[in-house]
Order: C-alpha cells, then structure tokens, then sequence
C-alpha cells in the first residue's frame, strides 16, 4: 500500500471518528433532553415553553443525526 494510500485511508478513519462522536453527542443529548421532558410533564406546572424548546432540540440532533449518518452511507 502506498504512503499516499495510507495517509488517505487515515484520514477517512478520522472523519468517521468524528462523524460517530458526534452521532453518540447528540444521541446523548437526545437521552439527557427525554430526562428533562418527563419529568416536566410529570409535574403539575408544566413549563410548555421549556417543552417545545425541548421538543424542538430533540428534532434538531435527530435531524443532525440523520445528515451524519447519511454521510457514513457515501
């Protein structure tokens, strides 16, 4: 394998480190927003400000989440 070949096959590897890191981030982020969410709706003042900014958070890292994989696909 040439060293151009190596370098180049490095350096795919560092993208897809990233790519999952990100994807477990958001993942996480997602699990620690679902948390927050239920114990929202579970109390008797329900802040429906902080839910829909949590609903549209969760939308987000999903869709981020979505873009990252789909460039694993390539």
């Amino acid at each position: 394998m040439s060293e151009n070949n190596k370098d180049e096959l490095i350096d795919a590897q560092k993208q897809v480190i990233g790519i999952l890191f990100e994807v477990i981030k958001r993942l996480q982020a997602n699990n620690d927003l679902d948390e927050e969410y239920f114990q929202i709706i579970s109390n008797e003042n329900k802040n429906q400000k902080r839910v829909k900014e949590i609903l549209d958070e969760r939308t987000e890292n999903a869709k981020i989440v979505g873009r990252l994989l789909e460039k694993l696909e390539v």
